[in-house]
């Protein structure tokens, strides 16, 4: 039988990308850590890694295999909680990536109510407008703003989104307001940081429109500032501008469209038989604070 110690070995292997850093986080040496792979590739009759001067990847028999190690650990991480009692009150680490603005006005006010509930678990925020790598950077868990296509990946959804287009009276003001999404051709588009084209939903069905316009930026926060600036027409979540909308700051631009609903915010985590309790506690508690029916919507 393989020893589980080697099985928590691999994982940290491929987690960090490097036996160097697996071994320091395990309190064993390099060689140590290559010994003990080795041992594991032996025993299984196939190597699992491939590794470069610079790197190390899975091979598909690898892939095939962390993937149910990765359940294997987390069912023992369960049991120990079941036993341990640590439902109620989580210990460890729990690292979350999470959208830069979305993070920011949605996740890290409410923090303190669940760390408060659970004293003993730290939280290590990423907060980044690119798509991580869930495995491969040791998260726990991404919350995503997005359909989601990654078949590899569990999704638990947390809440609809609804993006709608608008932009400031100013502008409206200067341009005149769109008549129909042709009429959009005219006016200066201020498209997201990623390029990706407004994917709609309007009287006819699903569309799809390329925005044009002068601003390129990485940021989705400065697309924000900008279309309350008056720069341009931009596709916003309400949770992002729902504030502006009901002040009056920002007008919505032909109603009838909205961002496509296939959007929605979700929780992600790798693909595991049993999530590690620190993991579900989290997503039910967010799951409960935004609900069918979030709180920027009402």
């Amino acid at each position: 039988m393989t020893n589980l110690g080697d099985l928590e070995i691999f994982a940290s292997v491929v987690a960090t990308g490097s036996m160097s850093l697996a071994g320091r986080a395990l309190g064993f040496s390099p060689a140590v850590i290559s010994k003990r792979i080795k041992r594991l590739e032996d025993r299984l009759g196939t190597r699992l890694l491939q590794r470069t001067t610079r790197q190390i990847s899975l091979t598909e028999a690898g892939q095939g295999f962390y993937d149910r190690v990765l359940a294997i650990l987390a069912g023992l991480e369960e049991a120990e909680a079941y036993i341990g009692g640590r439902s109620a009150q989580m210990q460890g680490t729990l690292k979350i990536s999470a959208p830069t603005s979305f993070g920011r006005l949605h996740i890290a006010p409410h923090l303190k109510t669940f760390m408060q509930a659970h004293p003993d678990l730290a939280i290590n925020l990423i907060l980044t407008d690119e798509f991580t790598d869930i495995v491969g950077g040791g998260y726990d868990l991404a919350i995503r703003i997005a359909e989601l296509t990654d078949s590899s990946l569990v999704a638990r959804r947390l809440a609809p989104v609804r993006r709608v287009l608008c932009a400031s009276p100013a502008y409206v003001a200067a341009h005149g307001m769109p008549g129909d999404i042709d009429d959009l051709r005219r006016h200066i588009c201020l498209p997201a940081h990623n390029h990706d084209p407004w994917r709609l939903d309007g009287p006819k069905g699903a569309l799809t429109f390329r925005p044009e316009g002068r601003l390129i930026t990485n940021s989705s926060e400065v697309i924000r500032e900008a279309v309350i600036a008056g720069l341009g027409i931009a596709l916003r979540s309400t949770w992002d501008i729902g504030p502006e909308l009901k002040d009056g700051r920002l007008l919505q631009v032909l109603p009838a469209y909205e961002g496509s609903h296939n959007v929605t915010l979700s929780a992600v985590y790798p693909s595991r038989q049993f999530l590690p309790a620190k993991v579900r506690v989290f997503i039910d508690f967010l799951a409960e604070l935004y609900g069918p029916v979030p709180y920027w919507e009402r």
